[in-house]
């Protein structure tokens, strides 16, 4: 099947043949043409499958259709949880939307709300935001969603995971009630299919694959490894073999750093990317890994989605995520758009029941690689020897309100004050809040862009504590 015979409009057509696209990916053939028809739609595929045009495409052309109803106000919000993402779906918008009189706006914290107030006062159709941030919008009366056609809410089980059920609650009550909803994720979890019963009316459901399967075409193997070797393993892996582009996932911010320093004093040109980096430091790294100037990119797990980088030819799990699902998101950058990829995943003792949780949920058994730093100890690891060590610092979430968040520990409440301990998803963990402001003061600047009819608001210089 080709893309015209799914009846979209000339101009989103001429568009995505500029860009070489011809056939739809199994969630785009199935998806457009039921959210052309005006139906809900919840929307299941792995990673890398064409999640993001099987929506923007469809949106784009009844937005077009619909060019009598324009309005100041958008007509379109997508919600996303992370500032990648966010940018990741505006440049989608940018790219199929060349050929349409339609404007879009990307928002998120990290970068002066000032320059994302002035773009919405010029008048915007799409909106795309995190969290966080269109609630600060919200709250200071700067976006108005009385005009809100369709609703879209991007990986929404890292949505949860991360903690904006309120806020995705809160943003829903100021839209109007009879829009489309459409759902998108990689996996569904019990919690989401609650919350679009809230959101969705007899929507239709689209599984591309079985929830939580890697993608077929990426070569898996674990490596058990003691855990002050990982990083010598790491230089043997990249020295020895033909890593022309790999991405490295990392636990913890202050080690992403350690490990770029390890390979910098190698020889090996690598850039970090985590929540304390500032939205521009995140935006240079991401530019140098994709143009090749740096050939590793170290991460936390605010890059497991929403970061798309063509020709990833390796990840490598330095560190295995504490939640499984995020294992798929991971290994996903790789292999993409049809493509193969490997994923090397490090294992040491105390990684041992991370390690048994992602092949329950894959429900694959990684092959174990044979190399010379191999540890009995890690790969026969039972019991307490296979629990998580106290890790310091704390695990990576973003999402343009809390800051790397854990879930359900006491810390900060993501606006700078301290909190108690509690049973629910944690807020955020303190330092920055996301929406542009640390707490502390300083100062924040960012320039906004803008090309043709879209605008992104995504440098400058910020201390960010996501």
């Amino acid at each position: 099947m080709e893309f015209k015979e799914l009846n979209i409009i000339e101009p989103v057509l001429r568009a995505l043949d500029s860009r070489g696209y011809v056939n739809p990916s199994p969630i785009q053939e199935q998806t457009i043409p039921l959210l052309l028809e005006g139906k809900d739609v919840i929307g299941i595929a792995q990673t890398g499958t064409g999640k993001t045009a099987a929506f923007v495409v469809p949106v784009l052309q009844k937005l077009h259709e619909s060019s009598e109803l324009r309005s100041k106000h958008p007509r379109a919000l997508i919600l996303a949880p992370t500032r990648e993402l966010a940018v990741q779906i505006g440049m989608s918008f940018e790219a199929y939307g060349r050929f349409l009189n339609l404007k879009h706006l990307a928002v998120y914290g990290g970068v002066s709300i000032g320059q994302q107030i002035k773009f919405l006062s010029h008048g915007v159709d799409v909106l795309i935001a995190t969290p966080g941030r269109l609630i600060d919008l919200m709250n200071q009366g700067k976006v108005n969603l009385r005009q809100v056609e369709f609703f879209v809410l991007d990986e929404a089980d890292r949505m949860l995971d991360m903690g904006f059920v309120r806020d995705i609650k809160k943003i829903a009550s100021a839209i109007p009630t009879e829009r489309q909803g459409l759902f998108f994720s990689a996996t569904m979890s019990n919690t989401v299919a609650d919350l679009t019963l809230d959101f969705l009316k007899n929507p239709v459901r689209v599984d591309i694959t079985p929830e939580s399967t890697p993608v077929e075409k990426i070569e898996q193997c674990v490596f058990f490894v003691d855990q002050l070797k990982k990083i010598e393993l790491l230089l043997d892996l990249i020295k020895g073999g033909s890593m022309s582009k790999a991405l490295v996932f990392v636990g913890m911010k202050y080690r992403a750093d350690k490990i770029v320093r390890a390979l910098a004093q190698a020889g090996i040109s690598a850039e970090a990317i985590h929540g304390n980096k500032s939205q521009y430091q995140r935006d240079r790294a991401l530019n140098n890994f994709k143009s090749g100037k740096a050939r590793i990119l170290v991460a936390t797990d605010i890059a497991a989605r929403g970061i798309d980088v063509k020709n990833i030819g390796h990840v490598i799990n330095f560190d295995l995520p504490n939640e499984p699902e995020n294992y798929v998101h991971r290994i996903g950058r790789t292999a993409r758009a049809g493509t193969e990829g490997i994923a090397y995943s490090f294992c040491a003792a105390e990684d041992r029941n991370y390690l048994n949780q992602i092949e329950r949920i894959t429900k694959k058994r990684l092959e174990h690689a044979d190399h010379k730093y191999h540890s009995v100890a890690a790969k026969n690891a039972t019991g307490v020897a296979a629990r998580p060590k106290p890790r310091r610092g704390q695990r990576t979430g973003d999402g343009g309100r809390g800051g790397d968040r854990p879930r359900g520990r006491g810390g900060s409440d993501g606006r700078g004050n301290v909190r108690r301990k509690s049973r629910g998803n944690a807020r955020g963990n303190g330092g920055h809040d996301g929406r542009g402001r640390n707490g502390r003061s300083g100062r924040s600047r960012s320039s906004g862009s803008s090309g043709g009819s879209s605008r992104s608001i995504r440098s400058g210089r910020h201390r960010d504590r996501r």
